[in-house]
């Protein structure tokens, strides 16, 4: 790259990918969670990563157990992600990721929307196979609970997410 570019330009696109890298891998968290794809949830963490969400602090496998599980317990649920800063240093990087979380869960028999916003506090490592999380604590700055509203969805012609391999974005059976 240098020799196209000047050493300064080559150091500069070497974090723009990064940072792309790293954004594609808290996308595939994501995602992970709410079509509850364990082994894809499990692929972004290195083996010896630490995560601490509060109920849970501890190891990858042990987290993945715990999350699946948690998610796997609700209706539905749809992370996102908002701002994400990003600080890279050569094979290392640091991050703050702000995100929010619906969850549709049943209280007492009724459906509820459980919202969630907070940030995950990440370390991330490059280790010569992409970049993965190394360490993150989830940081909650807010939640509500409300009552759910979308009965009308049920009374209209949609596709509707689903998990566990389920989802459209998995099958992709389109009609033609």
């Amino acid at each position: 790259m240098a020799d196209i570019f000047g050493a300064e330009q080559a150091a500069q696109l070497r974090d723009i990918v990064a940072r792309r890298d790293i954004f594609e891998l808290l996308c595939t968290y994501m995602r992970a969670q709410d079509r509850l794809l364990p082994e894809l949830h499990r692929s972004v963490f290195h083996d010896d990563a630490y995560v601490d969400c509060g109920p849970f602090a501890g190891d990858p496998d042990g987290f993945v157990n715990f999350a699946q599980t948690l998610l796997g317990d609700m209706i539905a649920s749809q992370h996102g992600i908002m701002q994400a800063h990003i600080s890279v240093t050569g094979k290392r990087a640091s991050g703050e990721v702000y995100f929010i979380a619906q969850h549709r869960i049943v209280e007492d028999e009724v459906e509820k929307d459980l919202f969630v916003a907070g940030r995950y506090i990440d370390e991330y490592e490059d280790r010569g196979a992409g970049w993965k999380i190394l360490k993150r604590r989830e940081v909650i700055d807010w939640a509500r609970t409300d009552p759910a509203t979308d009965s009308f969805l049920g009374q209209m012609t949609l596709t509707l997410g689903g998990r566990h391999g389920a989802d459209f974005s998995e099958q992709r059976n389109w009609p033609v």
